[in-house]
């Protein structure tokens, strides 16, 4: 018998009921489709904090590539280390992902960055499937965020695996415009771009969430 496929989904967004976390959701099925082992984690349940620069893991008389660090996330960080595919989704504020990413990021990637010649010092192996959600049309992501936001996939590099990433744009934000001051944006236009567009980003995330888990 086949060792089953683990697979990590984290929704690295506030909100457990909107875009993002439906696309982890559909993450979550494009992985189970293929026979992986799905474990789901909203990661604004977790009480954590980044890197605290400790410098613990990178002392001579440590095991490398584990973070020292003890809080919620600490587990979440060993899961990842122990999976075969890691699914995470966040939205952009101000360009970038989530505070709650950037600090499981740093938390993640930092322990095993060698300081001697900047290789990893993990052994393993985890495909990275990267979802972002934007209020940003398409256009505005491929012109102005997207070469900013590889930065992020040269770091989950040091994981070794396949990274594949998907931007989810020009997303309805609320339910009702009219009740907000949002007049910035149309909501006729997000709710058309909602049922042209939005179906076929879904079938991209479960696609690619499928590839990246399968045996």
């Amino acid at each position: 018998m086949g060792v089953n496929v683990k697979t990590i989904v984290i929704n690295a967004s506030p909100r457990k009921k909107w875009n993002t976390a439906e696309v982890m959701e559909m993450a979550q099925k494009g992985a189970e489709s293929v026979g992986a082992e799905v474990e789901f984690i909203n990661l604004y349940d977790l009480v954590f904090k980044g890197c605290r620069s400790c410098l613990i893991c990178k002392q001579k008389d440590k095991t490398k590539g584990k973070c020292y660090y003890s809080d919620d996330l600490t587990s979440v960080i060993d899961k990842i280390f122990q999976a075969d595919t890691l699914l995470i989704g966040s939205p952009i504020y101000f360009g970038e992902p989530t505070s709650g990413f950037r600090a499981l990021l740093e938390r993640l990637i930092f322990c095993v960055m060698s300081y001697d010649d900047g290789t990893s010092y993990f052994t393993g192996k985890v495909n990275v499937g990267l979802f972002y959600t934007m209020n940003a049309p398409r256009k505005f992501y491929e012109d102005s965020m997207k070469d900013s936001l590889s930065s992020i996939e040269f770091l989950f590099g040091y994981l070794n695996g396949e990274i594949k990433s998907y931007p989810v744009c020009d997303t309805l934000q609320v339910g009702d415009y009219s009740k907000y001051n949002m007049a910035g944006f149309s909501q006729e236009a997000k709710e058309k771009q909602l049922v042209l567009q939005y179906p076929k980003d879904l079938e991209e995330v479960f696609k690619i969430s499928a590839e990246l888990s399968k045996k």
